[in-house]
């Protein structure tokens, strides 16, 4: 199955029979057949015609829509979720505080478990004063994974998590040139091409994760770490957490220190709503790097199995849908 993603501005997601065509000036660019395409993500001016979206809702082919910089905009969906009882014992999960707090500090947990597991990877190959940093960023981390436990609620636990983000960040600024600007991780907007490109790839992470809520069927509002405020998306940034290490920081962290990706190619606007963006060129190779670490191979922690970490996505879906019905005790995250 594959996922097609649309990114040449003016172009057109039509339909010839049972094939989806992407067109530009009246060319084709590409053609596949519907039962083929697990995926459509269209970026920024690209048209979908009606046909095509029909063919794509009747086919229930997820399309998602991402602004040109990278920003989930929504998906087209056939219909609302079909499994009222688990809807239901998810709105019960969210307003019980201790079961609620409880399957947020697994989240945690395992966040915290695989950025200090990325850190100690990374120290292997650094000098050795960098390494000490890291080791010593390690540490911090994994106090405010031991402190987790002694939470009493949500907003205590968001703060040792908080804490173990100051770590982790410094940590990687310490890995990185200082051409990158990187002070720590601000997004509201990204000052430098580093939160940029991290942004980017948060994004290309929510679509996915998203994705398999709606197939699980649970309400992505509905979430236990992340509070619930008007249009966040609790449960899918939720379920995010533990692998925004695993599927997005090592991506860019590899670009970034193989010189794969510099700071030069980004685009400085001198504009405060978007200071840095992300060229056309940049975006295909942040995409293709993002595709082929979430298709690699890693081992599923509660299940033992290996599987692609797209594939995860999904079984952590599952594993939290059982644990909103009582057929599972605890959340268990995947640790990498």
């Amino acid at each position: 199955m594959t996922i097609l993603y649309i990114q040449e501005q003016g172009a057109v997601v039509r339909r010839e029979g049972e094939e989806v065509r992407v067109t530009l000036n009246d060319r084709v660019v590409t053609r596949l057949p519907v039962r083929e395409v697990e995926q459509v993500v269209v970026c920024g001016n690209v048209q979908l015609t009606t046909q095509a979206a029909a063919l794509l809702l009747q086919h229930e082919v997820d399309v998602v829509f991402l602004s040109v910089y990278g920003t989930f905009r929504g998906r087209l969906l056939k219909e609302g979720s079909k499994f009222a009882r688990l809807r239901h014992a998810q709105l019960q999960l969210s307003g019980d505080e201790g079961r609620s707090l409880a399957v947020a500090k697994g989240i945690v947990r395992a966040k915290l478990s695989n950025q200090r597991n990325l850190l100690a990877s990374l120290a292997k190959d650094t000098r050795p004063e960098v390494a000490a940093l890291l080791a010593q960023a390690g540490e911090g981390i994994e106090r405010m994974k031991r402190d987790c436990s002694l939470a009493r609620d949500g907003d205590t636990l968001r703060g040792y998590e908080g804490k173990a983000g100051a770590f982790y960040f410094a940590a990687i600024a310490a890995l990185l040139d200082r051409s990158w600007s990187f002070q720590g991780r601000k997004y509201y907007p990204p000052p430098d091409p580093f939160n940029a490109a991290l942004s980017f790839g948060y994004a290309l992470l929510q679509k996915d994760i998203s994705a398999t809520v709606q197939l699980v069927g649970l309400d992505p509002f509905l979430g236990c770490f992340h509070a619930m405020q008007y249009d966040r998306p609790s449960l899918v940034l939720d379920l995010m957490e533990e692998f925004r290490p695993l599927a997005v920081d090592r991506v860019i962290l590899d670009l970034a220190r193989s010189g794969k990706l510099k700071p030069t190619e980004f685009t400085f606007t001198g504009e405060p709503e978007r200071p840095v963006e992300l060229g056309a060129a940049l975006i295909p190779r942040l995409i293709q790097a993002y595709e082929a670490r979430v298709t690699s191979p890693v081992i599923h922690t509660p299940s033992g199995e290996r599987n692609t970490i797209r594939r995860c996505f999904e079984l952590q879906a599952r594993i939290f849908a059982r644990v909103v019905l009582g057929a599972r005790a605890e959340y268990e995250g995947v640790v990498g």
